[in-house]
């Protein structure tokens, strides 16, 4: 069996689960993954996928501020970033060797490639917004990509697709292939349990700010609540009152299942959770993170096509959730399955 590295960068959860569709993949047309990463990514593919082989890579050490400078905050850390960035490569030309790896799949980690054997990209921001300087960091975002052998789109090319602005460009030296929208879920036709069903995500500090601004409001509600807080870990779980149940983490087949028993799903506007909340054709409020224009430009395009409303984080009252009954919601329209032939790559090694 060809050995194939996959890595997704430790931003949040979002890049390592729409990696578990193509593990999926991968293991069905009789390859072996190898996973690789770093922080709660790499510990949620390793709790998905307990078999596989995994190795730790450098952390990037990405971090909101508190303010929504995050531009900044990014500008400061360009340091930490390029030393991990150059320590991952020598560890991943390390497994090259190691393993016998014969291709390689990173999920947004600049260094996890090899020039002995295909590597592919995975990104939906061909464009990164980050507002006067989209030019730039565009185009930077656009050389890295350059130096994979393929960068794989997990959307279509339609004027209607999910990701907009974020996935059109023309560069003739990126070979670029739309591999249609990813998830790890499937619809079921469930009885309705929860009426509300909260799923945070994504890097502190703004996660736990929005975390206590939701647990603060929730005191008062009447709504059967499941709150998933989005950390692996065991710490002690906040009280709240009897109709809130709230959980650090839901595996791949727990989450399914209560996203598919609850009426209204509240998240971030992660282009992983839309894929994920399209496929389950749900009812879906958003609240962007606070300073990263992606989420913002997706949150916006979803509400001015009258999908999913959104509220700024500082804005943000529970009864903004009756808005949810004035748009129409996500329609399904995720990839049923990977083309077998997209792997065919990795049969020249």
């Amino acid at each position: 069996m060809k050995k194939i590295l996959i890595a997704p960068l430790n931003w949040g959860l979002g890049h390592a689960t729409r990696c578990i569709p193509i593990i999926k993949a991968l293991i069905a047309n009789n390859f072996e993954p190898i996973l690789a990463g770093d922080g709660d990514a790499l510990t949620l593919l390793q709790k998905e996928f307990p078999q596989l082989t995994s190795y730790q890579l450098p952390s990037y050490n990405i971090k909101y501020s508190k303010s929504n400078n995050l531009k900044t905050k990014l500008f400061l850390s360009l340091p930490k970033i390029l030393k991990a960035v150059k320590q991952e490569k020598k560890l991943v030309d390390n497994l090259v060797s190691k393993e016998g790896l014969s291709g390689i799949i990173s999920d947004n980690r600049f260094g996890v490639r090899s020039t002995k054997i295909p590597s592919v990209y995975i990104t939906h921001q061909l464009n990164v917004l980050s507002g006067n300087t989209t030019s730039i960091t565009s185009k930077l975002h656009q050389k890295i990509i350059s130096k994979f052998d393929e960068c794989w789109v997990p959307d279509t090319m339609c004027e209607s697709n999910l990701s907009g602005e974020l996935s059109k460009v023309k560069n003739e030296k990126l070979k670029v292939k739309f591999i249609g929208a990813l998830s790890r879920f499937e619809k079921q036709y469930a009885i309705k349990k929860h009426d509300l069903l909260i799923v945070l995500s994504g890097p502190e500090p703004q996660r736990s700010i929005l975390e206590e601004k939701l647990l603060v409001q929730l005191k008062e509600t009447n709504k059967k609540t499941v709150f998933v807080r989005g950390v692996i870990t065991k710490e002690k779980l906040p009280s709240v009152n009897n109709n809130i149940t709230i959980v650090n983490y839901m595996l791949s087949k727990q989450l399914e299942q209560t996203i598919n028993e609850s009426e209204v799903v509240l998240a971030r506007s992660g282009y992983s959770t839309i894929m994920d909340l399209a496929k389950l054709e749900k009812k879906v409020f958003f609240i962007p993170t606070p300073g990263q224009f992606e989420q913002e430009y997706l949150a916006l395009r979803m509400d001015k096509l009258n999908i999913v409303p959104f509220a700024h984080q500082d804005d943000f009252k529970l009864k903004m959730l009756e808005k949810v009954n004035n748009y129409k919601g996500f329609e399904n329209t995720v990839n049923k399955g990977l083309d077998s032939g997209l792997f065919n790559l990795f049969q020249q090694c």
